[in-house]
């Protein structure tokens, strides 16, 4: 049995609800939030768990193996730090960290202690994703083409009103670092690493600080392209994502937040059959979506069972490209990967004040 301790009560209530998917494989036994009310509402009444304002006090519990950090992003990479140096595996809600030698950091810190490290991407986790994966397994998707991505969700002044939304200095970024970044994580997932985009941002729907809308052109390190269109100005939440191969297209619903929980088509192309692509997708067993998939993929890993869990690479790498874009949109020219130690960006992307 896995210990958790949650590390704030917002989105945390959705990372309660993963692990309770889970009951023989977790067990949450702390929720740690400066509101306690709040973290006792979530909790619905399991005196199980116990509740507590002093992180100090959950890193000094050595009953606990994870710490679930699910706290507004300018807060991630000392509370990782500190969780790390206490001999407690991680997870951290996205964006992991502020800069690529903050991720860098957190490799070090998990390294030295022996712990691991789990950036929260849970769209990979669902049952479109696992029929994608094994349609591309099966040899029957063949060489990718072309994606395209839009993330288009309506975010309007009440979104606003918490105070560290919409700031550099507390959401470190706008809609390609808070709201598309889970999207690129899924297009990377399936097409592979960004050798080079460019990037054009602005702020053309909400007084913030940070941009709102985007337009971004990837050319894949498998020679791939791909597009992403980002609004927080859309009528509703609507999330599409279409992957075209070789021989296969596979298109989303238009699920905002569930994408891999959602009904996708899976057309088939050239030298391979529907009847091809069809029979491969009615063998897909049943596997834990959203939270709990991502929990399920970090228990197998922390067992030796599985090699499916988001790692901290995977986390650096969703950082490089947000450095990437930021850097494209600002310099008007394309930026090619990697980005390195002594690069502008490598510390991070927010303007100098």
């Amino acid at each position: 049995m896995i210990k958790v301790a949650i590390i704030g009560a917002g989105i945390g209530r959705e990372h309660l609800a993963g692990y309770k998917a889970l009951p023989d494989r977790f067990q949450v036994v702390t929720i740690c939030d400066i509101d306690t009310a709040r973290a006792e509402e979530i909790c619905g009444g399991d005196k199980t768990i116990s509740l507590t304002s002093e992180f100090d006090s959950v890193l000094a519990n050595e009953d606990i193996d994870i710490i679930d950090i699910c706290l507004p992003p300018h807060l991630h990479f000392d509370m990782s730090m500190k969780a790390l140096a206490a001999g407690k595996h991680v997870v951290c809600e996205k964006p992991l960290v502020n800069s690529l030698r903050e991720a860098d950091l957190l490799a070090e810190q998990a390294k030295k202690y022996g712990k691991m490290l789990f950036p929260v991407f849970q769209y990979r986790f669902g049952p479109a994703l696992s029929k994608l994966k094994a349609l591309i397994d099966a040899g029957l998707a063949g060489k990718p083409l072309v994606a395209s991505i839009e993330t288009h969700w309506n975010r309007e002044a009440d979104y606003y009103a918490n105070p560290w939304r919409g700031t550099w200095k507390g959401e470190q970024g706008g809609a390609i670092l808070g709201h598309a970044i889970h999207n690129h994580d899924l297009l990377c997932a399936i097409f592979g690493g960004v050798a080079k985009l460019n990037a054009f941002v602005d702020t053309r729907v909400n007084d913030i600080e940070v941009e709102d809308c985007a337009s971004i052109s990837f050319v894949m390190e498998s020679g791939a392209l791909a597009t992403s269109s980002i609004t927080l100005g859309a009528a509703t939440d609507t999330s599409r994502l279409r992957f075209v191969f070789e021989n296969l297209t596979a298109t989303s619903g238009t699920s905002p937040y569930r994408p891999a929980e959602d009904e996708w088509t899976f057309e088939a192309r050239g030298n391979v059959t529907q009847a091809d692509v069809d029979a491969v997708v009615s063998k897909v067993d049943f596997a834990h979506a959203g939270f709990a998939g991502f929990f399920e993929a970090l228990a197998d890993c922390l067992q030796n069972q599985g090699k499916n869990a988001v790692l901290i690479e995977d986390g650096r790498r969703s950082l490089e490209i947000v450095s990437m874009m930021y850097q494209s949109a600002r310099s008007c020219t394309p930026v090619q990967a990697p980005i390195k130690e002594g690069d502008a960006f490598y510390n991070g992307w927010a303007p100098a004040d």
